[in-house]
């Protein structure tokens, strides 16, 4: 018997918890204007270091969420950093993220989105404010959200991955970020 009225009894089996390694850290700009993503993408430039992937610029199309805030014709870039993170930085870089957006506000409305997420061999991790069923909590009122999974050599959609997400031309974004990861935890 491994479980007593008090607790684990000191014979039971346990599990040791485990570094995680480090991952890819991303960020996924949504704009109207490029000059807002310019000034964006310098100022994490300077927070999070050189990039070594830019998408092309994607048409933001799958949500009218944002188009009161920022208009219409919206556009969709990433950037990958080749600095590699902690994974239990997420939270911080969210919050750093938002800051970002305001700063960049004018008359209170944001004129970038900024997304962060992270990264490993086997998913895609977005940070997001906004609670739901699949999301779990990791601090300061953010969550992390499983977007991608990785099975049969591609990223692959779960059913609450935003609709962009699940796109060939998204997947194929996350597919060549994974192989710059890969190689770079490769020994």
């Amino acid at each position: 018997m491994f479980i007593s009225s008090c607790g684990l009894n000191s014979d039971a089996p346990g599990s040791k918890a485990k570094k995680f390694n480090k991952v890819k850290l991303f960020i996924g700009f949504i704009y109207s204007k490029e000059d807002f993503y310019l000034k964006a993408k310098y100022l994490l430039i300077k927070k999070f270091g050189r990039p070594d992937f830019e998408s092309k610029t994607l048409p933001f199309i799958h949500t009218r969420y944002y188009e009161e805030e920022f208009g219409t014709r919206l556009k969709r870039k990433f950037l990958s950093f080749a600095k590699l993170i902690k994974p239990e930085k997420l939270a911080k870089i969210k919050i750093s993220a938002n800051k970002t957006e305001r700063k960049l506000a004018v008359s209170g409305k944001r004129l970038v989105n900024i997304d962060p997420g992270i990264l490993s061999l086997g998913k895609v991790i977005l940070a997001t404010t906004k609670d739901y069923k699949h999301r779990v909590f990791l601090s300061d009122g953010i969550y992390a959200e499983s977007t991608l999974y990785y099975q049969n050599k591609s990223f692959r959609p779960w059913e609450w991955t935003y609709p962009d997400y699940k796109t060939p031309e998204y997947i194929q974004v996350f597919n060549y970020v994974r192989n710059l990861y890969s190689c770079q935890i490769s020994p």
